[in-house]
């Protein structure tokens, strides 16, 4: 069975998997829980080294900062479940965060302010405002409408010659300000036409439907319900 655990920790960090030597600040793992929840689902292996060296668990006491990070520093709560595993006579504390799909959860930030992470790779980042309102669109299942005045063909057009554009390019590039420019952006995200890429040096977007013109010719009025 311990085979199990090697094979994970020969993996390395991931989207889903993070290696924690030891367990001292309950804040900060808490980031990691919300993290996993928010995003896929993930594991804590507590015991493991960055490098994937197996330490071993120290005391009992590390399962109870994670209880302490998930009940007192997530908001809501987040649920886990662990297992212990011996190998080579060291002991790894696994623990199981399931994806959360009701609601998205915060944790303190460096500031001490509760903020939603997100796992992207083997990093917990801060949720930008854009992703929030995403999520909060999605939520809502209200039907997604579109003009497509000249700034929406703008940025169209823009993403036919451009590999990507960022909120603050085209917040510049269109004149108009953070609200709309957001707006316009999660519609176009969840008609499937541009896609989000998240990483630490921020977020951009990208045309992920080359073929738009059926957004146009389907009504005269250049008006797209979904």
């Amino acid at each position: 069975m311990s085979d199990y655990i090697l094979k994970l920790i020969q993996r390395g960090e991931n989207q889903q998997l993070d290696f924690k030597f030891e367990i001292s600040d309950s804040k900060k793992i808490a980031r990691s829980l919300v993290a996993f929840a928010n995003t896929d689902g993930g594991k804590l292996l507590v015991g493991v080294k960055d490098n994937g060296a197996i330490a071993g668990v120290r005391s009992d006491e590390e399962y109870h900062m994670v209880e302490a990070a998930a009940q007192l520093y997530c908001k809501p709560e987040v649920k886990f479940t662990t297992r212990e595993w011996n190998i080579g006579g060291k002991k790894v504390l696994e623990v199981n965060v399931p994806r959360s799909l009701e609601v998205k959860h915060q944790a303190p930030d460096r500031n001490n302010e509760f903020k939603i992470f997100v796992r992207v790779n083997d990093q917990n980042l801060l949720a930008s405002s854009i992703q929030i309102r995403l999520w909060k669109r999605q939520q809502s299942k209200i039907p997604v409408r579109v003009s497509l005045t000249d700034i929406e063909l703008g940025l169209l057009h823009y993403l036919e010659k451009n590999e990507s554009i960022s909120l603050a390019a085209f917040i510049k590039m269109s004149g108009i300000n953070k609200h709309k420019a957001e707006a316009i952006l999660v519609s176009f995200i969840l008609l499937g036409i541009i896609g989000m890429i998240v990483s630490e040096k921020g977020t951009i977007f990208v045309l992920k439907e080359p073929d738009y013109q059926w957004l146009i010719d389907e009504n005269a009025m250049r008006n797209v319900i979904r």
